[in-house]
């Protein structure tokens, strides 16, 4: 089925941008109880097409997304969608251009298939499980790096706390970062960063479809425990991320220290 449900997302995704591009950078926002962040009409108008249109395509499969109240039903089912409407909600309030749609299909907690879409920039990452991963149709690979002293990597500010290393010392790398967490998934597949780190917790939908980009392209995707990623928990939060090349991830994942459980 990964190979009929990868179309179904992309044409979803295109969608879902043009949705989006409708409010012009007038779309209402407003916070989410509980300090939540952000949400704007324009998340809620994509969620509901995509609510609609996945569902009516696939009206067997169950349904999480982060603007829609979540149920147990999902967890009976053997796929699920993950969706994250707009991912990078502040930075389309703030009228940047580095928000993403991402969309997932999983299969018993395993990503099949995978869209992450940057409809300001034309930017299309797409994955089925075993089939390659791609950008606007061309094969992606992550870089080959294997020394983490001379490698860019996605990472807060934060991430450099003592803490966060199993040394006390954060190790000396070159920091980046950019807003969308599934574009950061993204461009270490694509190779423009050796690496991504977080040891915030992360919630499905901001995950699932650039772990399978991710594992497609011949990276390696890990939660911050290095324990491989499931998906559709009764919980649907993952405790943070790495993602790097194989030679790098194994260098990252031993260096920090694994948040508590």
């Amino acid at each position: 089925m990964p190979a009929a449900d990868l179309p179904l997302l992309i044409e979803a995704a295109y969608e879902a941008g043009r949705i989006a591009r409708s409010f012009n950078g007038a779309a209402k926002s407003w916070n989410k109880p509980d300090d939540a962040g952000p949400v704007t009409e324009a998340d809620l108008a994509v969620n509901d097409m995509l609510e609609e249109t996945l569902q009516a395509a696939r009206p067997d499969y169950g349904w999480l997304s982060e603007e829609t109240q979540d149920t147990p039903a999902r967890l009976s089912r053997e796929r699920v969608f993950i969706v994250d409407p707009i991912d990078g909600t502040r930075s389309f309030v703030e009228g940047d251009d580095s928000w993403a749609h991402a969309l997932a299909v999983t299969q018993n907690g395993i990503v099949t298939a995978g869209v992450v879409y940057l409809p300001m920039r034309d930017l299309l990452y797409a994955a089925a499980l075993g089939q390659g991963a791609t950008l606007n149709g061309q094969p992606i690979r992550p870089t080959e790096r294997t020394d983490l002293a001379s490698a860019e990597i996605l990472a807060t500010r934060p991430i450099l706390h003592a803490s966060n290393w199993s040394s006390g010392t954060a190790p000396t790398f070159r920091r980046a970062y950019r807003p969308s967490l599934a574009w950061r998934m993204a461009l270490v597949a694509e190779g423009r960063f050796d690496g991504l780190l977080t040891m915030r917790r992360c919630w499905e939908w901001d995950i699932a479809a650039g772990d399978l980009i991710l594992r497609e392209a011949g990276a390696i995707s890990t939660d911050a425990r290095n324990a491989p990623l499931r998906f559709n928990n009764p919980d649907p939060v993952r405790p943070g991320l790495i993602a790097a090349g194989p030679g790098l991830h194994a260098q990252i994942a031993a260096a920090v220290r694994p948040p508590a459980a």
